[in-house]
């Protein structure tokens, strides 16, 4: 049986590719699996379905495997308005121009279909500081082995942190849900099996704000430049959304090596 760790870095609002500035290549120690990140391997939401799906074919050979996924925050755009934010369609028209926005919405939309995901892009979109300490908190209560009952909902693997995510992620991709809503989060928290009191507890406060800008920052400097970042036992690196190909040959690289 292999005991399998993933550290996720995501944010929560990342369809389309936002250029960062890359530091100076420096030798790395980590086997890293990283593919062209162009507009078609660059999204969080897809990433984590091609991840799912990549273990739950894994499992079928393998069913004794176990996988802990741990989310960690990442700003893509920090300097992005709180609630209300700014109009989704028209921030990402003036960013990259309306031909190519459209284009990128037509091409995730495809992209979209194929792993389930309705992808629908009006609404509004800002800072997602607030959705990582809702994450935050999640994390911390599954840690603390105070996780709510198991919830059973389809294409969810993992604990109260991921369905947290997978809220988070139906919500702005899918449903048009403005994440910088403080109700939006609530509902969110709700979702995944979190209470009412403890998420408006959460937002009232500070809480977890420390933590995410420590875990943004940490990944700024291990040179993670675009988000999704997957690593596998601290050691394999897949950088960018996928195939669920590319995960299995990490699982396997992981099982030959233990």
């Amino acid at each position: 049986m292999t005991n399998f760790n993933i550290q996720i870095i995501s944010d929560t609002v990342c369809p389309v590719p936002t250029l960062i500035p890359k530091p100076p290549i420096t030798p790395r120690s980590i086997p890293l699996y990283q593919h062209l990140l162009t507009e078609s391997n660059k999204w969080c939401y897809v990433g984590y379905r091609r991840l799912t799906r990549a273990i739950t074919t894994h499992k079928a050979t393998h069913p004794a495997d176990t996988f802990t996924l741990t989310w960690h925050a990442f700003y893509l755009n920090p300097n992005s308005p709180s609630f209300p934010g700014l109009d989704k369609t028209e921030y990402y028209k003036s960013k990259f121009g309306a031909d190519r926005a459209l284009a990128i919405f037509d091409r995730l939309g495809a992209v979209g279909q194929s792993e389930g995901i309705k992808f629908s892009f009006g609404g509004r979109t800002g800072n997602t500081r607030d959705s990582h300490r809702l994450m935050w908190y999640a994390g911390q209560k599954e840690k603390e082995k105070k996780d709510v009952e198991e919830k059973k909902e389809e294409n969810v693997i993992g604990g109260l942190q991921t369905r947290v995510a997978e809220e988070l992620f139906r919500a702005y991709f899918e449903e048009e849900k403005n994440v910088t809503e403080r109700e939006v989060l609530v509902q969110a928290g709700i979702g995944a099996g979190l209470e009412r009191s403890e998420v408006e507890r959460l937002l009232d406060g500070e809480e977890g704000g420390k933590e995410v800008d420590l875990e943004a920052e940490k990944a700024r400097r291990q040179l993670v430049t675009g988000v999704p970042y997957y690593m596998v036992q601290g050691q394999y690196a897949v950088e960018g959304a996928d195939e669920p190909e590319t995960f299995l040959e990490v699982f396997e690289q992981v099982k030959k090596s233990t």
